[in-house]
């Protein structure tokens, strides 16, 4: 299990030093996360890869068992907020547009996502 959540956390270390040596304007674990993609996916095609962390599924548990407790991770974020209420007060109306905004666009690229997705879906049946 420390070898699992030890090859999760080094991809998102990977992931930060990445892109600060880079200069890239994206998170750091989401790097981690491509690259934790790409490793699981060349573990898959090559067997050869099934060795230590990656062996028998031990990632996937150690990840169930991060979901599970996932609600801890926010309280660092929920006393971040309570810190800097009063930034929210003092830009309220401003959060609370960009946060209408971006859902409606999550929606919108959503629909149009599940929409593509079913008309591929449909022309491979009836060909």
């Amino acid at each position: 299990m420390i070898a699992n959540l030890s090859l999760i956390l080094l991809c998102q270390l990977a992931g930060e030093a990445f892109v600060r040596w880079l200069g890239l304007p994206m998170p750091g674990p989401v790097v981690g996360l491509i690259l934790l993609l790409l490793l699981l996916l060349a573990r898959d095609r090559y067997p050869a890869l099934a060795h230590g962390p990656l062996h028998g599924g031990g990632v996937e548990n150690a990840s169930l068992g991060l979901l599970a407790n996932l609600s801890l991770l926010f309280v660092p974020a929920g006393v971040g907020v309570i810190q800097k209420l009063d930034l929210i007060v003092d830009h309220g109306v401003a959060f609370l547009g960009v946060l209408v905004i971006s859902v409606l666009i999550t929606l919108l690229v959503t629909v149009v996502t599940f929409v593509a997705a079913g008309r591929l879906m449909m022309r491979n049946e009836q060909s």
